[in-house]
């Protein structure tokens, strides 16, 4: 029981991995004993953190470029992985964009841009990394979805929150489809999350607004995230599948 978080001899791919909730969960993967390998387009930024995760836990981190609205791409990534490690166990989306907007004025460029990237994105990672795990017959997906896909709002994120909303059914359906295979599939939703990105992006009183929302008063963070990354990545959730996990201070659960 007291290894049952422990992901030691796991290879878990973060894509996105660079990002503020991706770097989070990829040095908390890291510490559990995982062999992380990040993907994202920004080889510099990846570089950046495979050497603070380095650094930090003293586990291996890989670290491949990727452009996941190009499934050649996806593919190659999938392949990479399994040439230089020999498996993977995990994969985590991370990867995700908001372009926010009211619907009579959002250009369709923007619509189809966060569709590739939020939907198209995920969709290609778990085709191509899923073809892997059906074919070791295990296996576990983590998506990145948000209160956003279950709750309405204002404020331009009706395009983001079409987004979340697939990503919701396409977990839901893989998890259906890939489960013969001994593939958990669930996805990670948590509300407005408090990382380095928005601190600069949102004005301070707009995050103060925001955090009275939650049943604690205030955002979460990046490790809050990761711990449920973990918890997902790890045997303790063997029986579960999906799943949309709402990391969000109990925001949905009241309204």
């Amino acid at each position: 029981m007291k290894d049952m978080f422990k992901l030691d001899g796991k290879v878990v791919v973060v894509v996105g991995g660079a990002g503020g909730i991706g770097k989070a969960c990829s040095m908390a993967l890291s510490a559990q004993g995982a062999t992380v390998v990040l993907a994202s387009r920004n080889v510099d930024n990846l570089l950046k953190v495979a050497k603070e995760i380095n650094a930090e836990t003293g586990v291996e981190t890989g670290f491949f470029q990727v452009d996941t609205s190009d499934e050649a791409s996806v593919n190659e990534l999938a392949d990479q992985v399994i040439a230089k490690y020999g498996k993977v166990d995990v994969l985590v989306n991370t990867q995700g964009m908001n372009i926010k907007g009211l619907i009579v004025d959002f250009a369709v460029e923007n619509w189809d841009k966060i569709f590739d990237v939020n939907v198209k994105g995920v969709m290609l990672c778990c085709k191509a990394f899923g073809k892997k795990m059906m074919e070791a017959r295990s296996g576990k997906i983590i998506n990145m979805s948000s209160v956003r896909g279950i709750r309405g709002t204002g404020g331009g994120n009706t395009a983001y929150g079409a987004t979340k909303g697939a990503v919701d059914m396409i977990t839901r359906m893989l998890a259906a489809e890939f489960a013969p295979y001994g593939i958990n599939v669930n996805a990670m939703a948590p509300s407005l999350v408090l990382t380095e990105t928005i601190k600069k992006a949102v004005a301070p009183e707009r995050l103060e607004m925001l955090a009275s929302s939650s049943l604690f008063k205030r955002l979460g963070t990046p490790e809050e995230m990761a711990g449920a990354c973990v918890f997902l990545a790890s045997d303790a959730a063997n029986f579960i599948t999906g799943q949309i996990i709402y990391i969000d201070g109990g925001l949905t659960a009241v309204g």
